[in-house]
């Protein structure tokens, strides 16, 4: 008897730490299972992301984005990837073309299913697909656009754009005429878009009550047009002294040469997007080029005053293993840098919570954050209520062979 007790407790001893151990096993696994949150497109060994560049059509100047942007993102997985996790960026061409934007925005999250989509690269390719992503709860990141809709987080809680507010950009401009040049016969090129249309909204309210007596004509062109000669003919007949070109790489290219071939001489202010050396200047001819005026936000690989600059060490390294063919040069390659490593940022920041909810809660909460080619003196801060990143910008001015900084940092403080 004695031993059948004994048997039977110590059966029961055994039954009682299978229990245990199973328990413990349960909780181990829902330890893990809370630890590590997964929505589609990230696993374990995964993080996959989507874009649409136009590496064909009117806009295949920023091809070179998106290819600096895939060097990055290999050399990132080469060093052993975000937290134990490669990236998979998945590009297609979408030519700049909405309707195919649309169709290429779709094949990436319902047959591919990419956590998020990372630039698509343009206003109207932005714009066309802003509704459905928000729609999916798929996160739009650092569309590569200013327009003031990409930063709307009322309406758009799943859009954040990356390039400066077009808005704001343009009233910099606007305040800047009133300052240097009050008594200017202002004209204006703008493309037929939201670019166009926020970038003159902003040159208005920089210029406030004198807006309507200092720009004495514009003129609007459409994507599809082969030239811009007739528009800026138009501006010149008007008798402005002062030219504010709102457009993109090739048109605003068209719009330098062709003022330079009337024997005009204004004063010729460029946006942001158009100040591409390799891809606007040369084409336009450097000599043309000499004296435009513009903004930055970053550090111009052509600037001597950066050459022991740390992070632009690192970007001339980058440049030179992972994409040798590009332009150095390019301050379009320096914008897909950028923009890969603050990508990179926040995708560190999600941890093991690869949720889309968490990867916007992480973007839309920067503090401070710098990375290898911002100018001295600016940072990156979000709020939820607070989407735009690029907020402060340097004037500059192209001296024939490269663009040179003047005057203070200055900053929008306008949201919306």
């Amino acid at each position: 008897m004695r031993t059948s007790v004994f048997s039977a407790s110590f059966l029961a001893a055994r039954a009682g730490q299978g229990l245990a151990a199973a328990l413990l096993i349960a909780l181990s696994a829902s330890t893990a299972s809370a630890q590590k949150k997964y929505d589609p497109g990230a696993t374990d060994t995964e993080i996959k992301i989507g874009q649409t560049v136009p590496f064909s059509g009117p806009a295949s100047a920023y091809s070179s984005i998106g290819k600096t942007q895939a060097a990055y993102f290999r050399m990132v997985n080469e060093q052993g990837g975000i937290n134990g996790r490669k990236i998979n960026l998945i590009q297609y061409d979408d030519a700049y073309s909405p309707p195919k934007a649309v169709e290429q925005v779709r094949k990436l999250v319902e047959s591919d299913e990419v956590l998020l989509t990372f630039q698509i690269v343009g206003t109207p390719s932005n714009a066309a697909v802003q509704k459905y992503l928000n729609q999916k709860q798929v996160p739009q990141l650092f569309a590569a656009t200013g327009a003031t809709r990409f930063s709307d987080p009322k309406n758009f809680p799943w859009t954040m754009g990356y390039n400066p507010n077009y808005q704001s950009e343009g009233r910099i401009y606007g305040k800047y005429i009133l300052k240097n040049y009050p008594n200017a016969k202002v004209a204006i090129l703008w493309q037929n878009d939201d670019l166009g249309r926020d970038y003159v909204t902003g040159i208005k309210a920089g210029l406030g009550d004198k807006a309507a007596g200092m720009i004495v004509s514009d003129a609007s062109y459409e994507l599809s047009d082969p030239t811009i000669d007739s528009q800026v003919v138009k501006l010149k007949s008007s008798g402005a002294d002062l030219l504010f070109s709102a457009s993109t790489p090739k048109f605003a290219a068209q719009a330098i040469k062709k003022v330079a071939d009337l024997g005009w001489k204004p004063t010729h202010i460029v946006d942001i997007n158009a100040t591409s050396v390799g891809a606007v200047l040369v084409p336009a001819g450097l000599d043309n080029s000499k004296g435009l005026i513009s903004t930055n936000y970053g550090k111009d690989p052509a600037d001597p005053q950066w050459k022991d600059d740390a992070g632009m060490k690192r970007y001339f390294a980058f440049m030179e293993k992972y994409y040798p063919d590009g332009d150095k040069n390019s301050n379009f390659n320096t914008y897909g840098y950028g923009n890969a490593q603050l990508m990179v940022e926040v995708l560190k920041r999600c941890g093991d919570d690869l949720t889309r909810a968490n990867v916007m809660k992480q973007a839309t909460t920067l503090s401070g954050y710098t990375n290898d080619l911002g100018l001295p003196g600016m940072s990156y801060s979000t709020t939820p209520t607070d989407y735009r990143l690029n907020k402060q910008l340097q004037m500059q001015k192209f001296n024939g062979e490269r663009w040179e900084l003047f005057g203070p940092i200055i900053e929008d403080d306008v949201n919306g």
